[in-house]
């Protein structure tokens, strides 16, 4: 009888194997996958990992964030290897979630760096 019972509550999805949390790594909070360390060396540069792991999106998204740091914020350009580890990193191990309550604002609607200087005008 108590297996039958197990038996059902298994196949209802209600008794499962558990689930084991991503490690992560504990100076930073990255989920360590492939290509963290390339995010982490790269991305702490500048801000806290914080601002990775709590925030979620597509690789077009993640991409646009990107840019959006590279025109507005200083950030250097990578190379294309370097950029792909980190756009798969992030669009893998922090990829648009369908829970979320409002999709995640495109790049352009990101406020500028007050404290970026502006770009030098043209000599006239």
């Amino acid at each position: 009888m108590a297996h039958s019972i197990t038996l059902g509550l298994v196949m209802l999805g209600l008794l499962s194997a558990p689930v084991h949390a991503a490690e992560t790594d504990p100076a930073s909070g990255l989920i360590i996958a492939e290509g963290w360390e390339t995010v982490r060396n790269n991305c702490t540069a500048c801000h806290s990992a914080k601002l990775v792991t709590q925030n979620s999106g597509s690789r077009q998204h993640w991409l646009s964030l990107i840019r959006w740091m590279q025109d507005k914020q200083g950030l250097w350009p990578f190379d294309p290897k370097t950029e792909t580890v980190i756009l798969d990193y992030l669009s893998s191990e922090y990829g648009a979630k369908a829970e979320t309550r409002r999709p995640a604002l495109l790049a352009e609607q990101l406020p500028d760096n007050p404290l970026r200087k502006p770009a030098a005008k043209p000599a006239q």
